[in-house]
């Protein structure tokens, strides 16, 4: 059996990605789906190394962009859990993950400051 992913990204003429869109057939996502950011890790088991594809749109917000990261960093933690039941570095990884969007949404404030 095969399963499909289907990620369809649209240039602007300058080649930045100007929107971001996908499915999952197989895992109930049948039609099209917009987002604004993409972040891609896959693993290279034969190098041992790790290859990514990050992408956004113009349309991404500064601070939609820390609260993406911060639900990867989070999500990271789950899946790391997951996967190696290690119990302490899953919990510092969520922790990190809230000391991030703390310190991105304080940097955010002083940028832009009402």
């Amino acid at each position: 059996m095969t399963s499909h992913i289907n990620i369809q990204v649209e240039l602007a003429e300058d080649k930045m990605p100007e929107a971001i869109k996908w499915t999952a057939p197989d895992g109930g996502v049948a039609e099209w789906q917009n987002a604004k950011a993409i972040l891609l890790g896959l693993w290279d088991g034969d190098e041992k190394s790790a290859l990514r594809i990050d992408l956004w749109t113009s349309k991404m917000a500064v601070d939609e962009m820390n609260d993406f990261f911060y639900q990867t960093f989070y999500g990271m933690a789950e899946t790391y859990m997951r996967a190696t039941q290690n119990h302490t570095l899953s919990q510092e990884l969520k922790d990190f993950a809230k000391v991030f969007l703390n310190k991105a949404s304080l940097a955010l404030e002083q940028q832009n400051p009402k």
